[in-house]
C-alpha cells in the first residue's frame, strides 16, 4: 500500500467560516498517483471540522444556523472558566466531526454529483491546518 500526505493551512478572517476544499483534495489525490483507495481529510484542531455536503449558499447558511442554535456563542460554557471564550466552537466541532474518509476510484476523488468537501472553522482568526492522507494502490 502506498500513501501520500499533504497539509492545507488556513487563517480565516472571521470566527466562523465554511471553505470549500474539494479542489485541493482532488489535487492531492492526483499528485498521490494512487488509483484505488481512500483519502482521509482531517482538521487538526479541536475547534474546526470537515464535512461533505452541497456547495449551495442556502444550505451553508442553514448549516451555520443549525450549529449556532445547537451550540450558541456565549459566556455560559464551563470551558470559559479556563479563560477561553470558545466553548461553542468545541461543541460545533463535535457536531460536524473533525474528519471524513472518501473513496478514490480510477485515480480520482469519487464523490456524488452534488457532494463537496468543506473545512468548517468555528474559532478562526489564527493559523490552523488540515491533513490530507491518501492511501491505496
Amino acid at each position: 500500500m502506498k500513501s501520500y500526505t499533504e497539509y492545507l493551512w488556513f487563517n480565516t478572517a472571521r470566527r466562523r467560516e465554511y471553505i470549500n476544499i474539494t479542489s485541493q483534495v482532488e489535487e492531492a489525490v492526483k499528485k498521490s498517483g494512487i488509483k484505488e483507495g481512500l483519502v482521509l481529510v482531517s482538521a487538526m484542531h479541536i475547534t474546526a471540522g470537515i464535512y461533505v455536503n452541497d456547495a449551495e449558499e442556502g444550505i451553508i447558511q442553514d448549516i451555520d444556523n443549525m450549529l449556532e442554535k445547537l451550540a450558541p456563542f456565549g459566556p455560559d460554557y464551563l470551558h470559559h472558566r479556563t479563560g477561553e471564550d470558545n466553548g461553542d466552537a468545541h461543541l460545533k466541532s463535535i457536531l460536524v466531526h473533525h474528519q471524513v474518509i472518501l473513496p478514490v476510484t480510477s485515480g480520482r476523488l469519487d464523490l456524488g454529483p452534488w457532494q463537496q468537501v468543506y473545512y468548517a472553522e468555528f474559532d478562526g482568526r489564527r493559523r490552523k491546518r488540515v491533513i490530507i492522507k491518501v492511501l491505496g494502490e
